[in-house]
């Protein structure tokens, strides 16, 4: 495969890093909060879950609402990720090398929401470094101040020798040290 593709490699990683975080939520799991203000673990592993779906709808074209969940029972959640993201995984390498790199947008959205959803449940669930710089790296050529939305706040400094996806989250607005 030719480098052209690494951003579809690295894709298909923060895929299983995903899943295997949605994987890992128990049902006394689901109430609780997660960095990702305002939104419980339920949510956000709905909103996880339902992420390669949306990218797919994208892709082709359509309408996404990204409000829209799954539909599906928490239980099921990890099954039903892990099924649309071979999808997912399936298109991107169906599509020509100078196509492939909005797969690093899809990165750093599921990298930050695994490691809001990792945090949350406070269990070790491996991630992958390299997941992590290309979503910030991808991240911090477009996101600003002045075009964060409701979607990110401010910036948060970090401290020198931070992981990846400490960076990554405090360039999205969580603070790694809360």
């Amino acid at each position: 495969m030719s480098s052209e593709h690494q951003p579809v490699v690295v894709l298909s990683r923060a895929l299983d890093r995903a899943g295997d975080a949605l994987a890992a939520i128990r049902a006394d799991d689901l109430d609780k909060p997660t960095p990702c203000e305002g939104w419980t673990v339920r949510e956000l592993a709905d909103h996880l879950a339902a992420a390669p779906e949306h990218f797919l709808q994208m892709a082709r074209g359509e309408e996404v609402d990204w409000s829209a969940g799954t539909g599906v029972e928490p239980e099921r959640l990890a099954a039903h990720f892990r099924s649309r993201a071979d999808d997912l995984i399936h298109h991107w390498h169906g599509q020509p090398d100078d196509q492939v790199a909005t797969a690093d947008w899809q990165s750093a959205e599921l990298a930050v929401h695994t490691w809001d959803l990792v945090r949350a449940l406070g269990r070790p669930v491996a991630l992958d470094e390299e997941v992590a710089e290309r979503g910030l790296a991808f991240m911090q050529q477009g996101l600003t101040p002045d075009n964060r939305g409701e979607a990110f706040r401010a910036e948060v400094a970090v401290p020198a020798g931070a992981t990846a996806y400490d960076r990554l989250a405090a360039f999205a607005g969580r603070d790694p040290r809360a």
